[in-house]
């Protein structure tokens, strides 16, 4: 069975609210004093040299608007975009010595506005598939983890495998890895002879917790930063497993660039280099993302199927 669930504002504007009031560690100043930066490379520009860019002086960065922290949201001040996703393209276009440029999109249009050249790269969480690979060029920089969480009371402790879920209103997102997943996982629960799960679909992200915390939900099946984002910051879900985005396979998240753009290598070098002198720790550990880490950027490894 699945469900659409229609976004409520109000709700979410009240729960974003008391969970930016309850994030007092969370540096959410637009300001971002503390943010890890790159230095210039010489090297790097030099790498660079013959690229063209969308705008001469500026890295331009295509990012999705249904993002939420810690991958990238707005600050206190309700305008400035802050996150790891940001910290992360800034220390790109400061190795190149340029200004970063982000360009808002939403998910779905983010393959058009790259190949049409409304900007140099995308990050957004963009999972190396086989398909996109036909028509982008990509340079990863973390693991894709689905993350499955449930309410804080609730007597469910783990979730590993298909049978751990069966039976259950799990909440996920339409169109994704996540979604091709736990589908797969309902065919094999079905074919056991398992009872098979309410697939629940939220347009907002506040709307997931509060449907887990009501009850009318009992897990979500969702990207793993932003959830565990909110679990820590509300204190309201826990985390109780961990898939891969490519099960059974291993995805890894990645930058994506037009095909043949002369910027993916370059970049792949740069994420090398901020793992080399540690600053990429330094951005993940920022948003508690150090289980995402990855030993070294690949420029378009195996995809997805």
């Amino acid at each position: 069975m699945h469900k659409l669930i229609k976004k409520s504002s109000l709700i979410a504007l009240l729960f974003s609210t008391t969970l930016l009031s309850i994030a007092q560690e969370i540096d959410l100043t637009p300001e971002q004093l503390n943010r890890p930066k790159a230095t210039r490379s010489d090297e790097r520009i030099a790498e660079i040299k013959h690229a063209r860019f969308v705008k001469n002086e500026s890295f331009t960065v295509g990012f999705s608007t249904s993002a939420t922290l810690p991958l990238h949201d707005y600050a206190s001040d309700a305008k400035t975009l802050i996150g790891f996703d940001v910290d992360l393209a800034l220390a790109l276009a400061d190795s190149m010595g340029k200004k970063l440029e982000i360009v808002s999109v939403a998910w779905a249009d983010w393959p058009l506005g790259l190949a049409s050249g409304k900007f140099d790269a995308v990050i957004s969480n963009i999972t190396v598939t086989e398909e996109r690979k036909k028509k982008f060029d990509f340079a990863t920089y973390r693991k894709d983890d689905i993350g499955i969480y449930v309410k804080k009371e609730s007597p469910i402790t783990a979730i590993t495998e298909a049978k751990d879920i069966a039976g259950l209103k799990v909440i996920t997102d339409s169109g994704t890895n996540q979604e091709k997943i736990l589908l797969d996982w309902n065919e094999r629960n079905i074919a056991a002879g398992l009872k098979p799960i309410e697939i629940q679909y939220y347009d907002d992200r506040a709307l997931q917790t509060l449907a887990i915390e009501s009850g009318r939900a009992d897990a979500i099946f969702s990207v793993n930063p932003m959830q565990a984002y909110a679990a820590a910051i509300s204190g309201k879900t826990k985390h109780v497993g961990t898939v891969n985005g490519g099960w059974p396979l291993t995805a890894e998240i990645a930058v994506a660039f037009p095909k043949g753009s002369d910027l993916t290598i370059p970049i792949a070098n740069i994420i090398n280099d901020l793992i080399e002198d540690g600053i990429y720790q330094e951005i993940l550990t920022r948003w508690a993302l150090q289980s995402e880490a990855i030993e070294e950027s690949l420029i378009n490894p195996p995809g997805l199927p």
